[in-house]
C-alpha cells in the first residue's frame, strides 16, 4: 500500500509576488504575549522585521496569542518564511528568558493568504484593521494599540477609510479560532 503524504501544516506555495493575508500563532494557542510589555515587543518586532525585509504592511492586529497582517511582498514573496522565522526566533528567546523557561516551544506555525481580488483585498483589509473588536477587546478598532486601525485612520483619507470599513467580513474564511488574553 503507498503511503498517503499527510500534511501537518498548511504548504506555502511562496514564488508569486503580491499581497498576503498571513496569520502566525502560538504553539497550542499559549498566551505568551499577555500584558502590555509583551504586546509591545512582538508589535515593535513584526513591524522590524517587516522594514528589515521590505515588506510594505498595510493592516495589522497583534495578541497574545495571535498576530495577522496584510502585506505587500518585496519582489517574490519568499522572504516571507525568513521574516516570519527572524521574528519568530527573536521573540520566543526573549519571553522565555522573562518565563525562564528555556528552550520552550512558543510559535506554531503560520498561514498565508495570497489576495488576488480587489473585493477580497478590501474585506480582509477591514476584518484585520478590526481584529480587536471582533474578538471583544475594544469598541473602536483604533482604541487597541496593537493594531493598525488608528495609524490607518490617521493617515488614509476619509473616503478610503470609508471604503475600506465598509466591505462585509461575516463571509470571510479567516482562520481566526483564538481567544487572545483580555489582559492588555
Amino acid at each position: 500500500m503507498p503511503s498517503i503524504h499527510w500534511p501537518h501544516a498548511p504548504e506555502h506555495r511562496l514564488s508569486e509576488r503580491g499581497t498576503y493575508l498571513v496569520t502566525a500563532a502560538t504553539y497550542q494557542k499559549r498566551h505568551h504575549f499577555e500584558g502590555s510589555q509583551r504586546l509591545e515587543v512582538l508589535h515593535r518586532g513584526l513591524l522590524s522585521v517587516a522594514n528589515e525585509f521590505d515588506w510594505h504592511l498595510e493592516a495589522w492586529a497583534v495578541f497574545s496569542n495571535h498576530y495577522h497582517f496584510i502585506g505587500h511582498s518585496p519582489g517574490s514573496s519568499e522572504s516571507l518564511r525568513p521574516m516570519l522565522a527572524k521574528l519568530h526566533e527573536q521573540t520566543a528567546k526573549w519571553v522565555n528568558r522573562l518565563d525562564e523557561t528555556p528552550g520552550r516551544k512558543v510559535w506554531h506555525n503560520f498561514r498565508e493568504t495570497l489576495l488576488t481580488h480587489e473585493r477580497s483585498y478590501l474585506a480582509r483589509l477591514n476584518y484585520v484593521h478590526r481584529n480587536a473588536v471582533k474578538h471583544g477587546l475594544v469598541l473602536t478598532a483604533s482604541a487597541y494599540p496593537w493594531c493598525s486601525a488608528g495609524w490607518f485612520e490617521r493617515t488614509a483619507s476619509q473616503a478610503q477609510v470609508k471604503t475600506v470599513y465598509s466591505f462585509r467580513t461575516d463571509r470571510l474564511n479567516v482562520g481566526d479560532d483564538f481567544t487572545p488574553s483580555q489582559d492588555w
